[in-house]
């Protein structure tokens, strides 16, 4: 892969990130949090972590991160469904998200498609097979993931009446020079087709980052420990500015509190204007800041649609 990055600029795009479920009146609150997450069966736990994260904000919106590069390694037309694993193993993580206008009190935005991709437990990306994610680590074949018409950890939800959207995914591994991430994408004015989603237009591209005391415990266990290395923690990324949740740091929960193996859930709320467009970053190849691994190349992305069994 080549570390060709030309341009270093990042389009910067207005988007406002709000944490947890604090926003304006008329919008999301604290008190409302459990409601907003009704359907997706929020514990009391849950929704007590979000408060606590959120009880030190203002109670109005606050213009934080712009949109950011999508990286080198986005496909287009990723699968609708919940549960992107595909057998990947790792860490469980349940991410919720939710969606908010920043032009409109903060209201929810029912049936914006939200799309994140990320990689493996050792720094592979589907599609990508021929990647190196810098360090040691095993072959992306010894994990069964040989072709480059793979879609795991890719996928799209579309958000519910309060703005939520729900994926079951894996803890991110790492790839060189890049500290641990998830990819993602607003969409707007498109619809579901056959399992994928189709036209309308990109309102936010950004990134999701991991504190880096979690990231790291979790990286001793299985299968992360087979990749060595020198990890980049959030302090020496190209992308993430500092800004904890206002630049898409996640409010982590963890699922046993001695047991990092058994997973963590995530929470972040996303406000976009859904009447702008996100054009900075190109399809297929990206631009600007990714952190492409240091050697190899990726491989030519999949031709077509990727193809899968779509689970909703």
């Amino acid at each position: 892969m080549t570390g060709n990055h030309k341009d270093k600029s990042i389009t910067r795009r207005r988007a406002i990130v709000v944490t947890g479920g604090t926003v304006a009146a008329g919008g999301l609150a604290v008190a409302g949090y459990q409601a907003a997450f009704a359907d997706t069966s929020t514990t009391t736990t849950e929704a007590a972590a979000t408060a606590s994260t959120t009880a030190s904000e203002s109670s109005g919106c606050m213009t934080l991160m712009s949109s950011v590069t999508e990286g080198p390694y986005y496909l287009d037309n990723a699968l609708v469904r919940k549960d992107i694993t595909e057998g990947k193993s790792g860490v469980p993580l349940t991410l919720r998200l939710t969606v908010v206008d920043a032009t409109d009190g903060c209201t929810p935005v029912k049936g914006a498609a939200v799309e994140i991709w990320h990689c493996d437990a050792w720094g592979y990306y589907s599609g990508y097979t021929t990647a190196n994610p810098g360090g040691s680590a095993p072959a992306e074949s010894e994990d069964g993931s040989t072709a480059n018409d793979n879609t795991y950890l890719r996928g799209y939800q579309i958000a519910n009446a309060n703005g939520v959207v729900k994926f079951e995914t894996i803890f991110p591994g790492w790839y060189t020079p890049r500290t641990c991430h998830i990819h993602l994408k607003v969409h707007t004015g498109g619809q579901k087709e056959d399992g994928t989603y189709e036209g309308g237009k990109v309102n936010y591209t950004g990134q999701l980052f991991f504190a880096d005391d979690i990231a790291e415990e979790i990286f001793t266990l299985e299968p992360y420990s087979k990749h060595s290395g020198s990890y980049t923690t959030l302090d020496n990324d190209m992308v993430y500015d500092g800004g904890g949740a206002s630049s898409g740091l996640l409010t982590l929960k963890a699922v046993h509190k001695t047991e990092p193996a058994k997973g963590y859930k995530g929470f972040l709320t996303i406000g976009v204007d859904p009447d702008a467009e996100n054009t900075g970053a190109g399809s297929g190849g990206g631009g600007g800041e990714g952190g492409t691994p240091p050697s190899g190349a990726p491989g030519d992305a999949p031709s077509g649609t990727p193809s899968a069994a779509a689970s909703s």
